[in-house]
């Protein structure tokens, strides 16, 4: 039986990145060793950093005067190295879910922290609107997908401060207008490569301005200057992002990855708001993401969530459980996640329907 991995990540990679790994760690570069038994400084690997930093600004037209480094430590690192390097008197942040208050915590230690706005009264299930950024603040912080919610902020904010993202989960799943981002970073497990390396692009000239002293390690001219590696940075997930990379230049790029994730959405949200058994939790349709689709049965039917849960595993359907915080479903429709699949849980909960209507 065909397994559908509908994990919100680790998630699905393309089959193209699990194979070229795979076979890099029995061989690598024909050396006759193994990818993780290899230096770091190794010409062969120095090639795939190289080529995987400039692949990464080739896919996302990023213009001059960007860095991009691959560090360790998680999106979760991020959330104190952003202020470490920005912060000076005051920050702004949008408080969209989990992670958002996570940064927000981090940030608090540094200062005060305004938050601009939430839609914590509602339990995160929409995007706040028509809130001010303050122009005292030194940067504004926002996190464009909220995986355990299910929404997603689709556009690219003009901020009159520099404006700062966690993109951990929609990163390539839609053209960005980089220019607008002061530094925009996201751990790799969704839509990129392995868990264990953390990707961050850095507009240059928004650094050294705090006037304090950052520890090496958490100082990002530090892996600037050293091209991400001033330590051994995550060799196995840098070589397997260098593999994604390649596939989504070789599928089409972004452009292409985005129309495929908006019909899977769109398949997915249509059968949802159809079925009487279901109903989302997002309402308002353009805060839905395209990424992470969370629904719970319908009012009536709160005793079938076990039972179809039970049935679509049986089926095949892979990591479709609900964050514990929110319940119900959610299926993850990362850029490598086939249209078949989404397909496949569509027909399930039609069986299901037919079964329990």
């Amino acid at each position: 039986m065909k397994k559908h991995n509908f994990y919100a990540g680790p998630s699905i990679l393309p089959e193209y990145t699990i194979e070229q790994t795979a076979a890099a760690i029995k061989n690598f570069a024909n050396m006759d060793l193994s990818l993780m038994e290899i230096s770091h400084r190794s010409k062969e690997f120095v090639t795939v950093m190289d080529e995987a930093q400039q692949l990464f600004k080739e896919l996302l037209n990023i213009p001059e005067g960007y860095s991009v480094i691959f560090l360790g430590g998680g999106a979760s690192t991020q959330f104190a190295m952003v202020p470490f390097n920005l912060f000076k008197k005051k920050a702004a942040y949008l408080n969209t879910g989990a992670w958002s208050k996570k940064a927000i915590k981090e940030a608090k230690l540094f200062g005060e922290v305004e938050v601009v706005a939430s839609s914590e009264d509602k339990l995160f299930n929409y995007i706040p609107k028509n809130y001010t950024i303050p122009e005292d603040a030194d940067y504004f912080h926002i996190t464009t997908n909220n995986t355990i919610y299910g929404t997603e902020i689709k556009e690219d904010i003009t901020s009159p401060i520099p404006l700062v993202a966690d993109m951990s989960s929609d990163i390539f799943s839609r053209p960005v207008d980089v220019s607008k981002y002061a530094i925009i970073y996201g751990g790799a497990q969704k839509n990129l490569a392995p868990a264990g390396v953390t990707f961050v692009i850095v507009k240059n000239d928004i650094l050294g301005k705090t006037g304090r002293d950052i520890p090496t390690m958490l100082n990002y001219q530090t892996h600037i200057d050293k091209e991400s590696m001033f330590n051994t940075p995550p060799v196995v997930p840098v070589f397997a992002a260098l593999q994604t990379l390649k596939w989504l230049k070789n599928n089409g790029g972004i452009g292409e990855m985005q129309k495929v994730n908006i019909k899977k959405a769109d398949m997915l949200y249509d059968e949802i708001d159809r079925n009487p058994l279901f109903r989302t939790t997002v309402l308002d349709s353009n805060d839905r993401s395209l990424m992470n689709i969370c629904f719970v049965m319908n009012e009536g039917y709160e005793n079938l969530e076990k039972p179809f849960f039970d049935f679509a595993s049986e089926k095949g359907m892979i990591g479709i459980k609900g964050h514990r915080s929110v319940g119900g479903f959610r299926a993850s429709t990362y850029n490598a996640l086939p249209v078949e699949s989404v397909a496949a849980l569509i027909d399930c909960m039609q069986e299901f329907e037919k079964k329990n209507k």
